[in-house]
């Protein structure tokens, strides 16, 4: 049997034995409330400093994220409607050229 076989199998019988004796452990309310919380906080304290860095990057003058995201927008937009514009022009011309 080759070394990674060996390997392989030993691993696969160490995590079903972790799993199993873990499982009680991770599932139980004493720490599945904590770990809520915590993960609430962390939340929280993500929305606060990506509002606080919006207001710096506005404060300098330069556009945040999400200026950013609707010039893109307004940009694909243009876009989208110049092709339908060109597209409207050619079909135009056949027209003219058939005539």
């Amino acid at each position: 049997m080759n070394l990674w076989k060996t390997w392989k199998t030993a691993f696969d019988a160490w995590e079903n034995n972790t799993a199993q004796m873990l499982d009680p452990i991770v599932r139980s309310a004493r720490v599945l409330e904590p770990a809520g919380s915590a993960l609430s906080a962390a939340m929280k304290l993500k929305s606060m400093t990506n509002r606080a860095s919006a207001a710096w990057w506005s404060a300098i003058g330069l556009p945040t994220r999400r200026d950013q995201e609707r010039a893109l927008h307004k940009l694909n937009t243009l876009e989208s409607r110049i092709l339908d514009l060109e597209e409207q022009l050619e079909d135009a011309n056949a027209t003219q050229a058939v005539k």
